[in-house]
């Protein structure tokens, strides 16, 4: 389990820093959303993996903190949704707008039609 979240972790980071590296807008956008994507599960893999465990505390249970999965990541990584969301379409409306003021996407303002 945790190879398969390592490697989806290094693919999207990967991704994410090849496209951002791109010279279109619309492909650094994209960039950045895999970058956010892959800090999100490594932050969410940071709260130990444990399948079936209650982040509450449950009052059957001793205060053992073992017993439990860590809330905090998995509140981190919600907040960091809403706010990825809310910013990927504050960049979406700046890049509709750039383009029809500009004419083209491209971050260096050349001319590079097909």
């Amino acid at each position: 389990m945790e190879w398969i979240l390592a490697c989806a972790i290094g693919v999207l980071s990967g991704s994410g820093i090849w496209l951002l590296l791109r010279p279109r807008t619309f492909q650094f956008i994209m960039g950045l959303a895999l970058l956010s994507y892959a800090v999100n599960l490594f932050i969410f893999s940071m709260g130990r993996i444990r399948l079936e465990a209650p982040p509450v505390i449950n009052t059957h249970w001793a205060a053992d903190p073992s017993h439990y999965a860590d809330p905090l990541p998995q509140a981190l990584v919600l907040t960091a949704i809403v706010i990825g969301f809310a910013t990927m379409a504050l960049f979406l409306v700046v890049l509709l707008a750039s383009r029809g003021l500009s004419d083209t996407d491209h971050v260096d303002g050349e001319e590079h039609r097909p």
